[in-house]
């Protein structure tokens, strides 16, 4: 396989093989995993092999919300690119684009942007903390790489195990941060009583992402945004993987609760390099406060690309399409488990659902599903990230194979030989050092 003999060399000059951690082919089907695309378009990938498969898993890790190459963001792209994407002066698209977002959120009142999402929650957090002078950051889930949010491992080396990606190692952080990232878990409002009674109050933010794979207990949001209010804390909702997914704009619009500020990348522009952090005007103002400046910020094709796709997405009516999409697949695992014999539980989003399977070797068995799948030319995974050029006859093609799969790891299950159908190692999950 061409992908793989490129992953071997990249292992040898890029540490850790890959840029995304998510995208290391260790984490899909380790020797096998085709790692490298020649093209995509709309759901469909071509590898450095020139075969063909349907992209029934992660759409780019949710980036691509219209589908691979949309013609009307690449076109509209492509004439940025052609008038020039740098220069001296601004693009007038980031005024836009402000205006368009504050329109989408009527609570917003300014805006500042990025290229990626770790990059815009470390901007977020730099204006919270200017803006309530204190260190201090109560936090619940995955906010990225940057050194605020790794700092909570500095105490225990497994602080941030429950928030999605068990070992994210803090090397390289400073051990002056120690205590000042402390986490909670979603739905716990008394551990976030705990956090702000231990720190007297003195808290710049609480972060957090307003919903992801549970929905919000009564009272669980609201009581949030009390403490928020009380303690003089700034307001984040994290909405990097969330955001365009259930509507356009932001899932706390659904929910009802406003934050102080929200952060959008991924789907805005659809596969792009483009961030924001929005904001109430008393708040982002401290952004001239402190400094924050990027060249790249002021490029052109973020904006362009990222106003064309909420264009298109608030025109066709995207979320509709995510919802029923995703609804479909999730019902269609679940079905298809039921039938066959195999314990599934199917939850998370519908435009960012995902499943486990209740079985010993849990892993093995997912990592079998994706060898098998692909035999049958689909990328596939325990998760599904639905897009708009995710079609009818696509589902259920995808359906049909994944029902005559999970009858094979079913049959897997009770001969005990799962391990022996793999072609290679099962797959490994988590932050990890490649070897």
């Amino acid at each position: 396989m061409k992908g793989q003999e490129l992953y071997s060399r990249a292992r040898a000059i890029i540490p850790g093989g890959t840029q995304l951690l998510s995208k290391r082919p260790e984490m899909f089907l380790p020797e096998h995993w085709p790692a490298y695309y020649r093209s995509a378009k709309g759901v469909e990938v071509i590898d450095l092999d020139d075969r063909t498969y349907l992209d029934m898993s992660l759409m780019g890790v949710g980036a691509c919300v219209l589908g691979y190459a949309d013609p009307e963001v690449d076109g509209s792209v492509k004439a940025a690119i052609d008038q020039g994407v740098q220069c001296t002066l601004n693009a007038p698209e980031e005024v836009e684009l402000a205006e368009t977002l504050c329109t989408l959120h009527p609570w917003a009142d300014m805006v500042r942007y990025g290229r990626s999402g770790g990059e815009a929650m470390a901007i977020a957090v730099r204006i919270a903390r200017a803006h309530a002078r204190e260190d201090t950051v109560a936090f619940c889930g995955y906010h990225g790489w940057y050194d605020w949010y790794l700092a909570a491992n500095l105490s225990e080396d497994d602080a941030l195990d429950g928030h999605l990606m068990p070992g994210l190692t803090p090397g390289g952080v400073p051990r002056g941060l120690l205590g000042t990232s402390l986490p909670f878990h979603y739905n716990h409002l008394d551990q976030l009583e705990e956090i702000v009674s231990s720190t007297q109050g003195t808290l710049a933010a609480i972060v957090m992402e307003p919903q992801r794979d549970q929905p919000p207990k009564s009272g669980f949001l609201e009581g949030v945004r009390r403490i928020a209010r009380e303690t003089g804390a700034v307001l984040i909702f994290d909405e990097i993987t969330t955001g365009f997914r259930m509507g356009a704009g932001g899932i706390h619009l659904n929910l009802g609760i406003e934050p102080d500020i929200a952060v959008f990348a991924k789907a805005m522009a659809n596969g792009y390099a483009m961030s924001a952090v929005i904001g109430r005007e008393e708040v982002m103002q401290a952004a001239q406060e402190t400094f924050i400046s990027s060249t790249n910020w002021t490029e052109r094709i973020g904006p362009t690309a990222a106003l064309a796709t909420i264009d298109k997405y608030r025109r066709e009516k995207v979320a509709d399409h995510l919802i029923a999409t995703g609804t479909t697949v999730s019902r269609g695992w679940q079905q298809a488990a039921e039938e066959t014999g195999l314990r599934l539980e199917a939850s998370g989003l519908p435009s960012l659902s995902h499943f486990t399977l209740g079985h010993d070797e849990e892993l093995i068995l997912t990592t079998l599903f994706t060898q098998l799948m692909l035999e049958r030319g689909f990328l596939a995974f325990n998760q599904f990230k639905p897009s708009f050029a995710h079609k009818h006859s696509h589902v259920e093609q995808y359906l049909e194979n994944v029902h005559e799969v999970f009858g094979i790891l079913a049959k897997a299950v009770e001969q005990g030989n799962a391990r022996d159908l793999l072609r290679g190692p099962p797959a490994r999950r988590g932050f990890y050092h490649l070897t």
